[in-house]
């Protein structure tokens, strides 16, 4: 057995036991990788996958055993190349990100702008996608942290800490009735068009929670996953935007548009740190961790990485 075979049955149960798309994947032929995993099932002496005809239908009983130690195998390869780069290149290498547009946009420029002074020689990826998104690259180790509100928290194989706290604030044009109002009601909210979030954005799910609770419908008019995308249709006149606080932190005073908290109708949120669960964290990515928040120490995060000791505070 080798590791090409363990990352091609990897690969196909990543891509829905779809062996073209895992073929496309890999760079490699759809008849070559069917050959590697027979030849693996025979060395084992156990089917990992069940067929019907030649393609591939279910994941077996012993082969999700053989799945898990698979990615075991793989996750401690990864672990091999990581602690090879860090102390053959010492300061030098990449620090990969997953994280969501607000994240990128509003949060992290001033702790990456802190990393390359301090790390000169490290080189920055950002992953910009969905929460769920985030969480599914650090699983893959297309990514060594993630950083988003929604989603890290619940997803197993991953660890995760509280990093910020933030509140949603609502924003309207400066004639807009509600520019005059200091705290704005559910009910005021309700009665206008809303331009907020996607769902799976940003604290989505308190806006609809707090709606919810007050047996209240919100009119969605329109959701974006950007914060200066919300803010360009409150311009426009298509309804009362609601959005993270980072995202009007720095516009000038007396602008067209007008904010005022809303934290007391929709909660605090909290945006976390995430790690795939065993993962080898180089040194600057501890670095890049304390950046983010004077909470997230070295201490604080290996105790969360090896499952021993509290690893959630109160913000």
């Amino acid at each position: 057995m080798n590791l090409h075979q363990f990352r091609f049955v990897q690969e196909a149960v990543r891509r829905n036991l779809n062996l073209t798309e895992t073929a496309k994947a890999l760079h490699t032929s759809q008849p070559g990788i069917s050959k590697a995993i027979l030849e693996l099932e025979e060395e084992l002496g156990v089917d990992i996958f069940a067929r019907h005809g030649k393609r591939i239908r279910r994941v077996t009983e012993p082969g999700q055993l053989v799945l898990k130690s698979v990615e075991i195998i793989m996750r401690e390869v990864a672990n091999l190349r990581r602690i090879g780069e860090e102390f053959s290149k010492q300061d030098a290498g990449t620090l990969s990100i997953a994280t969501t547009h607000s994240q990128a946009r509003y949060f992290l420029p001033e702790p990456v702008a802190q990393l390359r002074r301090k790390f000169p020689k490290v080189q920055v990826q950002l992953h910009q996608d969905m929460p769920a998104n985030v969480a599914r690259m650090l699983l893959d180790d297309v990514a060594e942290i993630g950083i988003a509100t929604e989603s890290l928290a619940e997803v197993e194989g991953l660890v995760s800490l509280p990093c910020y706290q933030w509140q949603h604030v609502i924003v309207v044009p400066a004639k807009h009735p509600l520019a005059h109002v200091e705290r704005p009601t559910i009910e005021q909210l309700a009665a206008e068009p809303l331009v907020t979030y996607h769902g799976t954005f940003s604290g989505r799910s308190r806006i609809d929670a707090a709606f919810a609770r007050a047996r209240l419908k919100p009119n969605i008019a329109l959701e974006a996953i950007d914060a200066d995308v919300i803010k360009t249709y409150v311009r426009l006149g298509m309804g009362v935007g609601v959005v993270s606080e980072l995202a009007v932190r720095d516009d000038p005073p007396g602008g067209d548009l007008l904010w005022r908290p809303a934290g007391h109708l929709f909660g605090p949120n909290t945006s976390r740190v995430a790690f795939k669960r065993g993962a080898y964290l180089r040194h600057f990515v501890f670095a890049f961790s304390e950046l983010l928040s004077e909470r997230l120490t070295r201490p604080l995060i290996e105790r969360a990485m090896s499952g021993s000791g509290e690893t959630d505070y109160n913000l």
